[in-house]
């Protein structure tokens, strides 16, 4: 290409590489909203309900998965270690989960919950104080939260099954209720009253 061609093709000023990031526009879709018209078999009025139920299931595992991290930073006594590296290990486990079910709303059409403030107004789980707590407390407010996230889990299972919707009956049972029962067998049995060096 010639000099006067690559003039020609050059930007003209400072302002072609300023970012333009001061810009307003309308919302594209609204929460609680779902696309009418999607090719996958579920109709509007289905993936309505489910994409509802899905967003209280999202609400509920983003708050047991920051309440693992509150555990992981606060956790304290001679377990200290192991459960530092047990509640982080959880943590990143509900992450995934996390992100399964937030993409499953989009894929069904709807707007997955996504910033703190709107989680905490969404969620069925109680919310811990700022405080930090003893171990036991802990370890039973990770295992009510678990139970929580279980039966309702079960319930939209049933539902989404009932309503047709394979895929997320399939991401209910094969990733939210097995991955959350794993991990209340994990903790549960820090909570058994054994003894460490003499057989009762």
């Amino acid at each position: 290409m010639s000099n006067r061609a690559l003039k020609e093709v050059a930007p003209k000023g400072p302002d072609h590489i300023t970012p333009q990031w001061k810009q307003n526009a309308h919302t594209i879709q609204k929460f609680g909203t779902v696309i009418r018209s999607l090719p996958i078999g579920i109709d509007e009025q289905k993936r309505t309900q489910i994409c509802e139920q899905l967003n209280l299931m999202l609400a509920d595992t983003s708050t047991l998965r920051d309440l693992y991290k509150k555990s992981h930073w606060q956790v304290g006594g001679p377990t200290f270690y192991q459960l530092h590296l047990l509640f982080d290990k959880h943590f990143g486990e509900q992450v995934e989960l996390v992100d399964l079910l937030a993409e499953r709303i989009q894929t069904l059409g709807g707007v997955s919950v996504a910033m703190a403030h709107d989680i905490a107004d969404l969620t069925r789980l109680e919310r811990p104080p700022r405080d930090r707590e003893e171990v036991p407390l802990q370890i039973s407010r990770l295992l009510e939260a678990h139970e929580s996230v279980i039966k309702n889990a079960r319930a939209l299972a049933k539902k989404a099954a009932d309503l047709g919707d394979d895929g997320t009956n399939d991401i209910l049972v094969s990733n939210i209720i097995r991955t959350n029962e794993l991990q209340v067998w994990f903790i549960s049995e820090h909570l058994v009253d054994m003894p460490l060096v003499h057989a009762g």
